[in-house]
């Protein structure tokens, strides 16, 4: 039984959903809004208190693309939560694979490197009790309806996975290929976790194609209007693959509060589909649940916080 939740990028769409219905839950009597604007976050927090009539939010500003903002959140925490909801993300901004001072791509760093050292370094602190779900995507194994294709490396090693961290791969890669190897990671990254820590439970749950959030607002100008003003407003919905925020969220509080969902597995719609029922994406895409393929990703994604490392698996 959850009662307290923390969720990254809770401030609006899928996060701001999810901490209502949460709240909602009458076990629940904590929710930490792990957000990167603290007037943005008080503005959610009001939000959340008047739609629910509770009063049981609190913020911590916290912005995950940034390592040390990270660290910096998890020593201002004073108790643990039962479970963690990596929620925030998107596809980078204005320049996806532009390079951090950490030596990242942009949307490696908004959908996985902080979340990784965050994650971590509260494991390491005692302050995660049960449970990490992190929020994956249909990208991570393609959906061939959208024309986006199966992430595809040459051997899915821990060096190709760090060129494509560092945005030094040589092969083709556009941004919505990035954007699935990134998401790729992150899932065998959640499985090698779910392996290491064996009294925590480790879910990859995509909320599937949702409207109603921000991530569109944050793409490179072209692809802003595209998906802004055709993709999900007419074609998404003509072909059946778009749903609103509230499913979406509930596929996280599922994720969570369902103890069908497995440690260590990736959760999300049927093949060449982003809505709809949900299945263990490893019944159509294998290389998920490949031991090998997830320490590569492990160790690459650990190559860009070695402290950690050290100090979580030594």
């Amino acid at each position: 039984m959850l009662r307290s939740i923390m969720i990254t990028g809770a401030n609006s769409g899928l996060g701001k959903e999810a901490a209502r219905q949460f709240a909602l839950r009458p076990e629940v009597e904590r929710i930490v809004l792990a957000c990167r604007d603290e007037s943005r976050a008080a503005e959610a927090q009001l939000w959340l208190e008047e739609s629910t009539g509770r009063s049981i939010f609190e913020v911590l500003i916290v912005d995950v693309s940034d390592p040390d903002s990270a660290r910096a959140a998890v020593d201002r925490m004073q108790e643990p939560v039962d479970a963690l909801v990596l929620n925030a993300g998107g596809m980078g901004g204005q320049k996806p694979l532009g390079i951090t001072s950490q030596g990242v791509t942009n949307m490696f760093a908004a959908n996985m490197l902080g979340h990784s050292i965050l994650t971590e370094e509260m494991i390491r602190r005692g302050l995660i009790k049960q449970a990490v779900l992190y929020a994956g995507s249909e990208a991570a194994r393609g959906v061939k309806k959208m024309n986006i294709k199966r992430p595809a490396l040459k051997t899915f090693s821990s060096e190709e996975f760090t060129q494509v961290i560092n945005g030094t791969y040589d092969g083709k890669l556009d941004d919505m290929a990035n954007y699935g190897l990134v998401k790729l990671m992150a899932s065998l990254w959640m499985s090698t976790m779910a392996r290491k820590h064996q009294d925590l439970q480790f879910v990859t749950m995509s909320p599937g194609g949702t409207s109603g959030t921000k991530v569109m607002d944050k793409l490179p100008m072209g692809m802003k209007l595209m998906f802004k003003y055709v993709m999900m407003p007419i074609m998404m919905p003509l072909m059946g693959m778009v749903h609103g925020v509230e499913v979406g969220a509930k596929r996280y509080v599922d994720g969570l509060t369902d103890p069908a969902y497995l440690s260590g597995h990736f959760y999300a719609s049927k093949e060449s589909t982003v809505t709809g029922p949900i299945i263990d994406q490893g019944d159509i895409f294998p290389l998920l649940y490949d031991v090998r393929v997830q320490d590569n990703a492990w160790k690459a994604i650990h190559a860009f916080h070695p402290k950690v490392e050290a100090a979580v698996f030594a």
